[in-house]
């Protein structure tokens, strides 16, 4: 029998050169070890675990429910968010032409990008960045360029280029819980707003900032000018699965992405945006309580890892730490494997979040008990006084029919 020899097909090269998620590696990797009976200790989810009711389906128009809504987020629930900014944060945001709702916070800052930017234009980056970001301006075609996590914010100024189109921070901070203040955010937006550069500030954790002032963007700039905030119930009201994001600029900014969102998304879903739209206030007063046991939580594991000598670098809130494991001689990646599958702990490590980042481990506290966490700090300190080589932990990751890292091509 004789076969057709067809020519290759064809591919992007820009997806080639964009490695998978390494948080969401490592979470498939725990999720892939736990359908295998393994009691894995999870501090690389990136979410905490609130106690929210089950509110009744009853009220809401659920033969709507199974249709497209409005693209840019149904009217009643672009009103609740915005007096949740208002009330919460002192913005004056209006819901009507100042917020669009879309399925998660993730496309929505793509296609953010994809409205700014041109083919090798440069995006700015503070360290320790969301791995995301990075992996999402190259979908662009453009090009990242890292500000150190430990570049004081007043030499900032030398790292933009004419070429530089757009900064990110996120405020507070994954990984490191960081929180900028309203100097900082003033003088970062100066510097942005004269160079005729965007300023997107992720505020995906902004109820987590409990000991200290909270400062939107928003409050500083209300005109938003040149200016966008992303947000979503993700972190701050514990809803991940639901997948609703949702971002504040200009009505003229808000109209672009709008007919990005109609060609790539349509709508939120529709149902999940009213029965948030319905319960918003009842979910807040479920949530904010658990996000504050969260941030108490966050202290005494900070006390711990004081006391246990482990370092890691400033922050007062969200649900993370980015510990230092500078001392450790060997590759980090090989590190957290080897924690994983030997010892049943998985953190993420700190290359995913930028260049000067490499030697730090991420650690999320949001849905394991403390005396786990201590148990895989303790454990942690431990590996830390061998090394570990790629030989071995991928014929781990084999015998235990798992997948290897893939970088990039």
């Amino acid at each position: 029998m004789s076969y057709i020899k067809y020519p290759e097909l064809s591919k992007s090269n820009v997806i080639d050169k964009i490695p998978e998620a390494l948080s969401v590696y490592i979470n498939q990797l725990v999720y892939d070890l736990r359908r295998q009976k393994r009691d894995v200790i999870s501090l690389s989810l990136g979410e905490s675990y609130f106690n929210i009711p089950r509110f009744p389906f009853e009220p809401l128009d659920f033969e709507k429910g199974y249709h497209y809504s409005d693209s840019q987020g149904i009217p009643e629930l672009r009103d609740k968010i915005a007096d949740y900014y208002n009330k919460y944060y002192g913005t004056d945001v209006n819901g009507k032409d100042d917020i669009l709702i879309s399925a998660g916070s993730k496309p929505i800052i793509f296609m953010c990008m994809l409205a700014i930017l041109n083919p090798r234009d440069e995006v700015l980056i503070h360290e320790p960045a969301w791995l995301s970001y990075q992996e999402q301006v190259k979908l662009c075609n453009a090009k990242v360029s890292f500000i150190p996590y430990n570049e004081k914010i007043n030499f900032f100024e030398k790292y933009f280029t004419d070429k530089t189109r757009l900064m990110i921070i996120n405020n507070p901070n994954n990984p490191s819980g960081r929180v900028y203040s309203k100097d900082e955010l003033l003088e970062i937006y100066s510097t942005c707003r004269s160079r005729g550069v965007y300023l997107m500030v992720d505020e995906a954790y902004s109820d987590f900032v409990i000991d200290e002032d909270f400062v939107s963007i928003l409050n500083l700039v209300p005109n938003m000018d040149g200016v966008i905030t992303i947000n979503s119930l993700s972190k701050n009201m514990g809803m991940s699965g639901w997948r609703i994001g949702y971002m504040i600029a200009t009505p003229k900014f808000i109209s672009k992405i709008l007919k990005l969102n109609q060609h790539l998304v349509t709508c939120g879903p529709t149902i999940l945006l009213q029965y948030v739209s319905k319960y918003f206030d009842d979910i807040l007063a479920y949530t904010l309580p658990q996000v504050r046991e969260v941030v108490e939580k966050r202290k005494r594991i900070a006390k711990y890892l004081d006391e246990n000598e482990i370092k890691f670098l400033p922050g007062s809130s969200t649900f993370y730490f980015f510990i230092d494991v500078s001392t450790y001689d060997g590759d980090i990646l090989n590190l957290s494997l080897h924690m994983l599958l030997e010892h049943d702990i998985a953190m993420v490590p700190g290359l995913a979040y930028g260049k000067s980042t490499e030697k730090f481990l991420r650690m999320s506290i949001g849905t394991e008990t403390e005396e786990r966490i201590y148990l895989a700090i303790q454990s942690l300190k431990i590996s830390m006084m061998n090394s570990y080589d790629s030989e071995t932990i991928n014929k781990e990751l084999s015998r235990l029919s798992l997948p290897n890292f893939e970088s990039d091509s």
